[in-house]
């Protein structure tokens, strides 16, 4: 087990540019699965959830050649499907929570497929539900296997259905629309997920020779077509860094520039940061974030104390809740941080308290944060990184903290921060990792 030692107390300055989506990732490297031709993808990630995903479609005998830095070509045209019946199929794909976003393609492309209970964050219960059952409605069957935890899926052509998604889902969203895409007749998705990220992934599928309307919105439109040909793609900056490099330079009062951010797929994430009193400019697609002694929470209209919380896309996203519990910590002002979506996923503050912050955790979702005001430092402590949000939350209060700190579990934090000790350090931050 790898962990970080952080030298806290130092600003930092420089300039830093964001990886490629990670969640977007997960996604449209799974589209090679659809197609025999060649697919290339620029801007992956080179993090841990990735890497492993990648691998898992070597296994599956996809041919991947990298083609340059973030860039890769994927060839599925001799996919071997026995691989999923193999104990080390169930041990790589029962690792990442990604590996179901191979389930739709491998579906409606061959007809047939198994995938184990995938793992990931332990951040509360995360349903496959609305996966499920939007693939039954296209005419999949399931049959769970109890004794190899496996479920096993089955199809002839798939069919074009009407569904209303029980739920938003991002990745169930995903997963239906790559298996609608090569299914007979029309697919029509209602309260679908309508994420920067389910954008990129319609209009690549577009690009393959999908016929797909109402990209952008909830309600999808897709007309099946009998076969799909390569093409290339280019992930976006991931908001959830830009996120934590705002909140990163908030409190540790550093000046930042984030590079190529993507400003026009952020949605609410500037306004919320903006909410805590941080200030920023935006040049073109760059954000600089200036240094500051001292930040404010505002208000409600009405005086009522700030509530940040989070809620399906257009909404504020889930996974930069922790990031803004933890600037919160060293505002002026109070904050209420209502995490609606994972009932686990503010375990976490009880080492900000150890640290010295502020925090009231009313309930599995709820925390009220008073904000120090830079008037009484964080301190030092050793820690555990639970989830990936989690980790690079206390990251960022490490690096705010007066003394040493360590975080144990650091792999959490590489599951989603490409070269985060490198990239940091370059920014004048003191981190140190111990394998």
């Amino acid at each position: 087990m790898a962990s970080f030692k952080i030298e806290g107390g130092t600003s930092l300055s420089g300039t830093i540019t964001p990886q490629g989506a990670k969640n977007e990732a997960l996604q449209v490297i799974c589209t090679s699965l659809l197609t025999a031709n060649p697919v290339v993808i620029h801007n992956i990630p080179d993090i841990r959830d990735v890497n492993k995903l990648i691998d898992l479609l070597i296994s599956l005998r996809v041919k991947i050649t990298k083609k340059g830095e973030g860039t890769f070509e994927f060839i599925a045209d001799e996919v071997n499907l026995d691989y999923l019946e193999s104990g080390n199929f169930k041990e790589k794909a029962s690792s990442l929570r990604g590996s179901i976003m191979i389930m739709g393609p491998i579906i409606t492309r061959f007809g047939k497929g198994r995938i184990p209970r995938p793992g990931g964050d332990k951040i509360g219960r995360r349903r496959l539900d609305t996966h499920f059952l939007g693939l039954k409605k296209l005419g999949a069957s399931f049959h769970y296997d109890a004794k190899s935890g496996t479920y096993q899926i089955k199809a002839s052509r798939l069919k074009g259905a009407y569904m209303h998604l029980d739920e938003a889902s991002l990745t169930g969203t995903a997963n239906i629309v790559m298996a609608a895409v090569l299914a007979s007749g029309t697919t029509t998705i209602y309260n679908a997920a309508c994420e920067p990220y389910v954008q990129q992934l319609c209009s690549m599928l577009v690009n393959m020779g999908a016929r797909i309307s109402g990209i952008g919105s909830n309600l999808l439109t897709i007309e099946g077509v009998e076969t799909l040909h390569g093409t290339e793609h280019t992930l976006l900056p991931d908001m959830i860094e830009v996120g934590s490099f705002i909140g990163m330079a908030a409190m540790t009062k550093s000046e930042i520039t984030i590079k190529n951010a993507g400003v026009q797929h952020l949605g609410l994430i500037p306004l919320v940061f903006q909410r805590m009193g941080i200030n920023m400019e935006i040049d073109g697609d760059d954000i600089r974030i200036p240094a500051q002694e001292h930040y404010e929470i505002e208000t409600f209209i009405d005086g009522a104390i700030m509530t940040i919380a989070d809620a399906p896309w257009p909404g504020f996203s889930p996974d930069l809740l922790s990031v803004v519990l933890v600037t919160a910590v060293n505002a002026k002002g109070t904050v209420l941080i209502h995490q609606k979506m994972f009932e686990s996923r503010l375990f976490f503050v009880d080492k900000l308290i150890d640290m010295g912050a502020q925090i009231i955790l009313c309930d599995p979702h709820r925390a009220t944060v008073i904000g120090l005001d830079h008037k009484q430092p964080l301190r030092g402590i050793k820690m555990t990184s639970p989830d990936i949000r989690a980790g690079i939350s206390l990251l960022i209060a490490a690096l705010s903290a007066q003394g040493e700190s360590v975080i144990s579990n650091a792999e959490q934090i590489d599951r989603g921060y490409q070269d985060i000790t490198k990239r940091l350090n370059a920014l004048g931050a003191k981190i140190y990792r111990e394998d």
